[in-house]
């Protein structure tokens, strides 16, 4: 095979790679649901006066989600972190779904789908590793639907 046959070859075979690792950077649906709608306001979490993270409420698939994405600007000045999110009720006291970063560096995470939308509820996000945030944890709220 020529050199440049071989080139073609390898591109051929790169560009659908490509193409999917660029639809993966940000997910439009949560894993089991393929059609989800933001209700509610975006809240942010920052620290240290930069914005961390973005964080959404969804509905669909009969269910509630909650949304995390890290920003870029704090992945490009950061070497690690720990972020949680969860949809949460009875007045932001209760999480009903929580869900953390499986992996070191997550660049976003959803929750796993509450079956709440018959109640009031928030999508809450925080940096940490425990199973709810600590008093000094950076978090954020959206606001509250019913």
């Amino acid at each position: 095979m020529s050199k440049i046959a071989r080139m073609a070859a390898v591109a051929a075979f790169a560009v659908p790679v490509l193409v999917g690792a660029a639809g993966t950077a940000q997910a439009s649906t949560p894993s089991g649901c393929s059609s989800v709608t933001q209700i509610g306001s975006t809240a942010y979490i920052t620290t240290g006066g930069q914005t961390m993270a973005s964080v959404k409420q969804y509905k669909g698939c009969n269910k509630n989600y909650a949304y995390l994405y890290m920003w870029e600007g704090y992945r490009s000045t950061h070497s690690s972190w720990n972020v949680c999110t969860s949809i949460v009720t009875n007045g932001g006291h209760t999480l009903e779904d929580e869900s953390c970063g499986i992996k070191a560096n997550p660049v976003e995470i959803w929750s796993f789908g509450a079956s709440t939308l018959s109640q009031c509820t928030q999508a809450l996000g925080w940096s940490g590793t425990g199973d709810w945030p600590d008093p000094g944890d950076p978090r954020a709220v959206t606001d509250v639907r019913c």
